[in-house]
C-alpha cells in the first residue's frame, strides 16, 4: 500500500495528539475514499455532457442574476 505524507496545522496536530486512541491514518483513509467516491459520482453525471467550463460559468452568472433580481 502506498504511503502519503500530510502537513497539518499545529492546532490540528495538537488536538489529534489529545486522542491517541484514534487511528488517524484510518480516519484519513476513509475521508479520502469518501471524496474519491463523490468525485466518481460527478464524473459519471458529467460523462457525455456537452456543457463546457465557459458555458457553466455563463449559466452560473445567469442563475445568480435571476436569483438577485428576486431578492428584496
Amino acid at each position: 500500500m502506498p504511503n502519503m505524507t500530510l502537513a497539518l496545522p499545529k492546532d490540528l496536530h495538537r488536538e489529534m495528539r489529545r486522542h491517541p486512541e484514534i487511528k488517524w491514518s484510518e480516519v484519513a483513509r476513509r475521508a479520502l475514499a469518501r471524496e474519491v467516491d463523490r468525485l466518481q459520482v460527478y464524473d459519471r453525471l458529467l460523462d457525455g455532457s456537452r456543457l463546457t467550463e465557459v458555458g457553466a460559468i455563463e449559466l452560473g452568472r445567469r442563475i445568480n442574476a435571476r436569483v438577485s433580481s428576486r431578492m428584496p
